[in-house]
């Protein structure tokens, strides 16, 4: 026999009793749990929705702050270790070139805190030059992009070989006609070894490809094209009029302090001659990133809770029209209003708590699992573990709120003649 029939014989046998109009929270739990196990396949489809949006929730999240660790890093590695000194000292004579003195890479090596510096700009080509594999090869359709540098800036600018060598000291001091490509221009071009010793034209001018770029960790816009030594650009096309810029790779921490240092290293009797440009604050910089990031996967979050109450509450809606003679006779022997709400209110709530839970776990196993397939350190908040079930709980009861007031509305002479 069920609580509430229990509760209406006693108070036939003693009028005095009063309490069959009273539901304790045991009695509550109780209800909503057997009508929660007396479907269990409806109930588990149930709480699927919320297993997903709740996991969905905490996968997103954890994924967002993870990535935002190892964006933390790179910044941290990259960005607080670089910086770029530009030629600034225009209207000088045409014959000086740039003010950077030709042992730029020297004089900035020898500063402490510095890895590797080095000279480069863009060569401005002539018009109608054009980037071949040969000269009855057909060229390209647009004017190649073309970089100068010294070998500390690709030492500095930390280019990475797919196949070959990088030019060194021996090739700047001889002017020699090598070049260093990029692997998409390499692929444009049919280059596929360099066991053939090709050869790239810029117009009529043979250069010898000694090395295919993979990749740079900093300017890769600037270093993965064709890199020509800087003596060799300035034998073919002249000294640089402007847009010379130095890079300098420091070790962590030195960066300030290089760059406080530059120009008066470089210049000592027009340090006025060079714009020093220090690292972007890196904190400020990856809060903006990951702040961003977070806004984004919180959407994506919110969408999938919000798929998950949506399913908890058209399955409780189910589920009240199903149950309408059982509303109806509980209502007749004494249940009131409130009571049916209640027990909805607590089946639809625990069906989202069981959905938070499984969720929760389902959504820390994808942030681990992803880290570690990706060699990353996982970054779960513990109050997104914490909270998780509270927000499965909180979606099951917003989801239960029509359907329980349905199911308050129900008339019992209406519900029993169903």
């Amino acid at each position: 026999m069920s609580i509430l029939p229990r509760r209406a014989a006693r108070a036939r046998r003693d009028p005095a009793w009063t309490d069959s109009t009273r539901l304790s929270a045991r009695d509550l739990i109780a209800e909503a749990t057997a009508g929660i196990l007396q479907r269990p396949a409806r109930s588990l489809l149930t709480a699927l929705g919320t297993v997903l949006g709740v996991g969905a929730f905490v996968a997103v999240l954890g994924l967002t702050a993870t990535a935002a660790a190892q964006i933390d890093a790179r910044f941290s590695v990259l960005s607080a270790t670089e910086v770029g000194i530009e030629d600034v000292s225009g209207g000088r004579d045409e014959v000086v070139g740039t003010a950077f003195p030709q042992d730029a890479d020297a004089r900035l090596a020898a500063l402490n805190g510095v890895r590797a510096a080095g000279v480069h700009w863009p060569v401005p080509l002539p018009e109608g030059v054009r980037l071949s594999a040969s000269l009855v090869g057909k060229a390209g359709a647009e004017q190649p992009s073309v970089t100068a540098a010294t070998p500390g800036a690709l030492a500095a600018a930390g280019v990475r070989l797919r196949e070959g060598r990088l030019f060194d000291a021996y090739h700047e001091e001889n002017a020699s006609e090598v070049a260093l490509i990029g692997r998409g221009v390499a692929d444009r071009l049919g280059i596929t070894t360099l066991e053939t010793r090709p050869t790239v034209f810029l117009g009529t001018r043979p250069f010898t490809v000694m090395g295919i770029l993979d990749g740079v960790d900093r300017q890769a816009e600037t270093f993965l094209s064709v890199v020509l030594p800087r003596a060799t650009a300035e034998r073919a096309w002249g000294l640089p009029k402007e847009g010379v810029w130095m890079i300098v790779s420091t070790e962590p921490g030195a960066a300030s302090q290089v760059a406080d240092e530059a120009a008066l290293a470089l210049r000592p009797d027009h340090p006025e001659f060079f714009s020093v440009v220090p690292p972007q604050d890196p904190k400020a910089l990856r809060g903006g990133v990951s702040s961003d990031l977070g806004q984004l996967f919180l959407v994506l979050a919110g969408i999938s809770l919000l798929i998950g109450g949506v399913g908890i509450a058209n399955t409780t809606l189910v589920a009240v029209l199903e149950r309408t003679g059982e509303i109806g006779l509980r209502r007749s022997l004494g249940a009131r209003a409130r009571h049916i709400t209640g027990q909805f209110l607590a089946e639809s709530g625990a069906l989202g708590v069981l959905g938070g839970l499984v969720g929760t776990s389902l959504g820390t196993m994808t942030v681990v699992g992803v880290a570690l397939n990706r060699e990353w350190t996982p970054v779960l908040h513990p109050g997104v573990v914490a909270s998780a079930p509270l927000i499965g709980l909180a979606t099951g009861l917003l989801a239960g709120i029509y359907p329980s007031w349905r199911a308050a509305r129900v008339e019992p002479a209406e519900a029993l003649r169903r």
